[in-house]
């Protein structure tokens, strides 16, 4: 029975990831800030199969309470099969020049820095046991920069060049690096990046049908049931109404 380590799980993609893979019969470790959510999914996943579960609640920007939470582990989760970097998010929709640096801070500690922290821990058991498959979260803001989004899409180029550079340091370790970069999809996204204002987050989707938490966690899905000699190395999934980031058909 193979174990995943989940970063961001309470809610969006991490927490589709987590029942996704539950489902597959994986145990699991999730990780997020709010605690009531945790024991919310755990209450969730425990009711309905048969796995082992362990809550983490942490903030990954902060670097001691990674390895903190990484060393509290017991025994029986020491051996992580598969880390899923889910944890991110974006803030602020302003020019560079209008925009708040706090917000940059907050991008880049979240995921860039938070990123290289867990991924960090995990990978040294991984080249122990020569195994492992890492997927880590990105976007097409990753692949292409759009208006208003310079900081943003600078912390997605960087989670794409570190998947690019593990998996070139960890190939002769037998383990698989992988990324997920969506399109525009409707989750918890938008209204944290408008800071709380759902009027603005729903206007980002009017006239488009966006992917969703479960579009996103059937990729991930289809990423980490390859056979052994198969890698899937990237995947960018958009909706069909959206060519790239910043042209989209809107009914």
């Amino acid at each position: 029975m193979k174990t995943a380590f989940i970063t961001g799980a309470t809610s969006g993609f991490g927490r589709a990831i987590a029942c996704r893979f539950a489902g597959l019969g994986y145990n699991l470790i999730v990780t997020g800030r709010r605690e009531e959510r945790l024991n919310e999914l755990i209450s969730q996943l425990h009711s309905k199969f048969k796995i082992e579960i362990l809550p983490l609640c942490f903030d990954i920007r902060d670097n001691e309470a990674c390895k903190n939470a990484f060393q509290s582990l017991p025994d029986f989760f020491t051996h992580i099969d598969i880390l899923v970097n889910n944890a991110g998010l974006a803030a602020g929709t302003s020019s560079f020049q209008e925009s708040d640096l706090a917000d940059y801070e907050q991008m880049i500690d979240t995921n860039v820095k938070g990123l290289l922290y867990i991924t960090k821990l995990v990978v040294p058991g991984m080249i122990e046991q020569q195994s492992g498959h890492i997927v880590n979260l990105s976007s097409i803001a990753g692949i292409e920069v759009y208006p208003n989004g310079s900081v943003y899409c600078a912390s997605k180029h960087a989670v794409n060049a570190i998947t690019k550079g593990l998996r070139i340091d960890l190939i002769k370790h037998g383990i698989k690096v992988s990324s997920v970069s969506p399109g525009m999809a409707e989750t918890e996204f938008s209204i944290v990046r408008n800071h709380g204002d759902e009027k603005k987050a729903k206007a980002v989707y009017a006239g488009i049908t966006p992917l969703n938490a479960e579009d996103i966690a059937d990729a991930v899905e289809y990423i980490v049931t390859r056979p052994e000699h198969v890698s899937i190395n990237d995947i960018q999934i958009n909706p069909t109404q959206q060519a790239n980031t910043y042209i989209a058909h809107r009914k």
